[in-house]
């Protein structure tokens, strides 16, 4: 009985998930009366705006991917490993982010960095750029540390921390060359994951008046009737590759050792 109830629920919570995405598909399709058609993915395809603000949000998704894993993986490491006590209160600070909405943290930047500021980055655009990917970075925060911490968990670093160092090696040589390397699945689930977050993400670049793929969505959405629905299929696309780029790294790496107690 109670497995008939769980798999009715599973059911019918996969049904309120893949119908909209069915009918969304299907409409994309229809862009030529009468026939399923792939016109609007070949008109979105050809729109030379499409490309340039996929490689902008591309270009920036990978920039915002080095910034975090350069940022969370030395905090998450030195925390986990020199701070123990810390780890609540950094915990809290990562998730800041899931309850500030996007646009006060933009419009703190525009505040802050504007042209009649001490240090006008909007002035510029790679100022904005930068600023853009500071903001992304704080989007993806939560789940790239969270990636990351659960990575550390699953080694003992404190081990390999005093094995490198008893072989002589210096800080940089032991995160570039021990941590890193067996935290790098957790590593890369946190950078697909921010990947996906800097494709779809509007706010931020639309306040700063910035070329990315999330206003194009929008702003295709406004005024076209079917290509906003190939586009939402594309993102959805992406975003799915990520998540099953994630599952099929996760099982080809090899299992970091188990710690010892």
């Amino acid at each position: 009985m109670k497995r008939a109830i769980a798999w009715t629920a599973f059911l019918l919570g996969s049904l309120i998930f893949i119908l909209p995405l069915v009918g969304m598909t299907e409409f994309s399709l229809s862009m030529r009366r009468g026939v399923y058609s792939f016109d609007a993915y070949a008109s979105v395809l050809a729109d030379p705006q499409f490309r340039e603000t996929f490689t902008y949000s591309v270009v920036m998704a990978l920039f915002t991917i080095v910034f975090g894993v350069l940022l969370v993986v030395p905090t998450a490491y030195w925390v986990r490993l020199k701070m123990p006590a810390l780890r609540p209160v950094v915990e809290f600070i990562t998730l800041m982010p899931l309850v500030i909405p996007a646009i006060v943290i933009v419009f703190g930047y525009i505040r802050l960095y504007n042209t009649s500021s001490w240090l006008p980055l909007t002035g510029t655009a790679m100022g904005t750029n930068v600023l853009l990917m500071f903001g992304y970075t704080a989007l993806a925060l939560p789940y790239m540390y969270r990636a990351v911490d659960t990575g550390l968990r699953a080694i003992d670093i404190a081990t390999l921390t005093e094995a490198a160092q008893s072989l002589g090696a210096g800080w940089t040589t032991i995160f570039a060359k021990v941590i890193l390397p067996n935290v790098f699945v957790a590593v890369l689930s946190g950078a697909f994951l921010t990947f996906a977050i800097v494709i779809g993400e509007f706010t931020l670049a639309a306040l700063l008046n910035r070329p990315a793929f999330g206003p194009y969505l929008q702003l295709v959405g406004a005024n076209k009737a079917y290509e906003p629905s190939a586009l939402a299929v594309i993102s959805f696309g992406i975003t799915w590759l990520c998540m099953g780029l994630i599952q099929i790294v996760a099982r080809l790496a090899p299992k970091p050792p188990a710690q010892s107690h």
